[in-house]
């Protein structure tokens, strides 16, 4: 087995507290010594970076597939670059994790808490390359706060040990009637569902939790933000010696360099803002009174196709919103909106059967998914697949021709996307091979498919639910998905672990 490649995960509650802890510190005080080597010395010994985190999907979470997070995916790239292997640690919440680092029982703290004076004396800070910023939210029926002032005669909820404690503080000595409550037993989510039922006026979570979980509370909205954007870091024990510090900081900025840290923020945050209040409102309608009509065909036609079905479905509900006598003035039809070319490619005779169309559908995107060159990486062949299926192969070739020719990487979506629309203008299009094309469309239609899969996956399958995932089954987002050499069902039994989503925690 590869040690780079091993990751250990359990939860606190599922281990004897107090014998993995002193088995920690035992460890941190036999490393301890006259010649105590270098905190990136003692890694390299042992084979194994620790961290702890927490169960948010901004963070870290795990599925069925294994580990996934933004933060999460960053640490298993470190331990990788570092030759060791990661061991996760699930705490309860940010209290636990910042207790545990105080004892110097863990090598980093993924908390997705932003640095501050607060923790200039108690840890070492990586900035990790994302901001984000202390907001207010509030229920859309009520009147919206426009400042402190309106929030200052009610109690504001926040997570406990969040670094939204040292906004309120500073604001408290302008407005003293100012007053918060945090709440250990909850998270980003969990706040946001309570202020949506009307149970909590109004709260403060991070900017960025919010970006990932608005879609699921469409009645909650933001009033304003409390600071200014702030460096998301990851926190080491002030005991420390600098060589992880150090050597973390120089990961992350190689990562950032490369383009790699931007691939994996657009890969968790660059669709989050595809469906408005309206969109997301109308869609959990649609899941509830037509998905059902059609939905054990999305599942049988996906199972046969080596699919996800709640992509195929995804794929449906931009298509047609579920209607299956739809007809657009070109002359696409039904459910799945084929062509009448491609329902004759496919073997589809009536569109407007939506069996005929969703199995055609099917036939149709895993021929487009086997067209994307397979060193590709997922979830990127996925959103390049998708794109070809809106727009055609030969327009996607277009502009990656394009973005190659500009100087950036044709086999990464967020790069491809920039130079799509340019198939819209003359002074780009005449020099493609295939022509003009509204190359807006293929990128609005990516974002929405990956934000109408968000929901699907938080509305269906509570069989993968978990005490931390209280809802709907959830990905892996690792970014270590590889596609396999083989046949083209093994690449795309690959999709449902490649499709960069993240669901909330609840």
């Amino acid at each position: 087995m590869d040690l780079a490649r091993l990751t250990l995960t359990t939860t606190y509650r599922d281990i004897r507290i107090g014998a993995y802890w002193l088995a920690i510190a035992g460890y941190v005080l036999l490393a301890t010594g006259c010649s105590r080597p270098s905190t990136l010395e003692e890694i390299r010994s042992e084979g194994v970076l620790h961290v702890i985190t927490r169960n948010a999907p901004s963070i870290y979470y795990e599925d069925q597939h294994g580990p996934a997070g933004f933060e999460y995916e960053l640490a298993q790239r470190f331990a990788d670059h570092l030759g060791v292997a990661l061991r996760v640690r699930v705490a309860e919440d940010n209290t636990e994790i910042l207790s545990v680092l105080d004892r110097n029982y863990a090598h980093i703290g993924l908390a997705g808490l932003a640095e501050g004076p607060e923790f200039a004396e108690r840890f070492h800070t990586v900035p990790i390359g994302m901001q984000a910023q202390s907001v207010v939210i509030y229920n859309r029926e009520i009147n919206r706060p426009q400042s402190v002032a309106d929030i200052a005669d009610t109690p504001v909820h926040i997570i406990a040990d969040s670094y939204h404690v040292r906004h309120l503080q500073a604001l408290q000595s302008e407005h003293p009637a100012l007053e918060w409550q945090q709440h250990s037993e909850l998270d980003a989510a969990g706040l946001l569902k309570r202020v949506e039922s009307g149970e909590l006026p109004v709260a403060v979570i991070a900017s960025n939790e919010l970006a990932i979980n608005h879609v699921f509370f469409p009645g909650v909205k933001e009033a304003f933000s409390l600071s200014e954007p702030e460096n998301l870091a990851w926190l080491l024990p002030i005991e420390q010696d600098p060589s992880l510090v150090n050597a973390a900081k120089d990961f992350l900025a190689q990562l950032d360099a490369e383009g790699t840290l931007a691939q994996l923020t657009e890969r968790y945050y660059g669709h989050l803002d595809r469906l408005n209040y309206v969109g997301a409102r109308t869609f959990v309608h649609h899941v509830r009174n037509r998905l059902p009509r059609y939905e054990n065909l999305f599942r049988d036609f996906g199972s046969k196709h080596g699919l996800d079905w709640r992509l195929l479905a995804a794929i449906g509900y931009q298509e047609s919103h579920w209607r299956p006598n739809a007809v657009s003035p070109t002359g696409v039809k039904g459910l799945m909106m084929l062509t009448r070319n491609t329902a004759s490619y496919v073997g589809i005779s009536n569109r407007l059967d939506p069996k005929q169309s969703i199995e055609g559908g099917a036939r149709y995107f895993t021929m487009v998914h086997d067209r994307i060159p397979e060193r590709i990486p997922e979830p990127d062949r996925t959103w390049f697949a998708l794109a070809s299926y809106n727009v055609g192969f030969g327009h996607l070739e277009d502009a990656r021709r394009l973005t190659e020719a500009g100087g950036k990487n044709p086999d990464r979506w967020m790069d491809v996307k920039e130079f799509l629309p340019l198939l819209a203008q003359k002074e780009w299009y005449t020099k493609t091979r295939f022509g003009y094309a509204r190359g807006h469309e293929p990128v609005i239609y990516v974002q929405n498919i990956r934000r109408y899969y968000d929901v699907l996956a938080w509305m269906r399958d509570p069989s993968q639910a978990t005490e931390q995932v209280a809802t709907q089954e959830v990905f892996d987002l690792s970014g270590e998905v590889r596609t396999e050499t083989g046949s083209s069902g093994q690449d795309r039994a690959t999709l449902p672990k490649a499709l960069g989503v993240t669901p909330p925690t609840l």
